[in-house]
């Protein structure tokens, strides 16, 4: 079983694992003294099976980072992708090493948590350190990622928070401002997927589907089951998630390090395990990446590259990239 650890302040109490150095479950204190878990936990967090399923999904849950974003695969590419970029020995492990790793505990104290994963001598990265600490004044987190490299190179990273949507009604989605949405290229899933691959659209209220219709993302879960990737390009400003319940979680991050953001809508897609067409969930996931088709490709010239939106990190050895974002929720 995963080690983990607490945090308890005035405004909430969250947990963190080892396992994929995840943090999750949340319990932030509204102002009027109600409790709300904007974080996702998997279903299948109680089920003895899911021992058998990839690390990353054996206990997923929450926000964590993926170092490097993405996996490698084999896949057919339609015009204008390439996997001709940069790749290395661990680039197929799903979201990098670090999110399949039991990170090290090296702080516990009564407000921050810090935790460490080294990775191994061959890869281009040495070390990734992260801080989770309270905000002593509010309902919200604070989160440091320091990138350690072990020599020079370039990948997709990413940050990896997955939300909980409500199961009686509609969340509205208030994304940040961009230049463009795009939808997956590929099929996300077999005969599941809604959205038109490939295609590009100028606001989440108009997505268009392979039906020759549009439909809308600004408001979910959806009522169909589907499993949808898109990626809004160019982002300034964070992401809003406005509950039925009258409660808003909040989503910052620096938009420099990463310029998209990932909207990874499982909406009871898959129906093999362990997702057995019961996972509802919505990934905010800002990036400097292509989707999450890995180093290959996203190293590559690319769609969105090519509007000059970086779609990978330049990282160097003694030139620690360190990044700040931060999760809480209002009224």
């Amino acid at each position: 079983m995963t080690q983990r650890h607490a945090i308890a302040w005035a405004h909430g109490m969250a947990s963190v694992q080892a396992l994929g150095g995840m943090l999750g479950p949340v319990t932030f204190l509204l102002p009027d003294g109600r409790q709300v878990s904007p974080l996702h936990v998997a279903p299948w967090f109680d089920d003895p099976t899911r021992k058998d399923q990839p690390p990353i999904l054996q206990d997923l849950r929450g926000e964590w980072p993926c170092v490097p974003f993405g996996t490698d695969a084999p896949r057919s590419l339609s015009e204008g992708w390439s996997a001709t970029g940069e790749t290395f020995d661990g680039a197929g492990v799903p979201h990098g090493h670090s999110s399949n790793a039991e990170w090290v505990f090296t702080e516990t104290a009564p407000d921050r948590i810090t935790l460490t994963c080294d990775y191994a001598n061959t890869h281009p990265i040495r070390r990734l350190t992260r801080t989770i600490a309270a905000d002593p004044q509010a309902p919200a987190l604070n989160i440091t990622l320091t990138v350690e490299a072990r020599r020079p190179c370039r990948l997709p990273i990413g940050l990896h928070p997955t939300l909980r949507l409500p199961t009686t009604a509609q969340a509205r989605l208030d994304p940040p401002a961009f230049r463009q949405g795009r939808v997956f290229p590929l099929d996300v899933e077999p005969s599941q997927g809604l959205l038109q691959p490939g295609s590009t659209f100028a606001s989440l209220t108009a997505v268009p589907t392979r039906t020759e219709t549009t439909l809308s993302l600004a408001a979910l879960p959806l009522t169909e089951n589907t499993e949808e990737l898109v990626q809004l390009t160019g982002v300034s400003g964070g992401f809003r998630l406005h509950h039925p319940d009258n409660w808003t979680v909040t989503l910052d991050w620096d938009t420099a390090h990463f310029p998209s953001l990932l909207l990874w809508i499982s909406n009871r897609g898959r129906a093999y395990a362990p997702w057995n067409s019961r996972h509802v969930a919505l990934g905010v996931e800002p990036v400097s990446a292509a989707f999450d088709l890995g180093p290959a490709v996203s190293t590559a010239p690319n769609p969105i590259s090519s509007m000059g939106i970086p779609t990978a990190q330049a990282f160097y050895p003694g030139e620690p990239f360190i990044t700040h974002y931060r999760i809480g929720v209002g009224t």
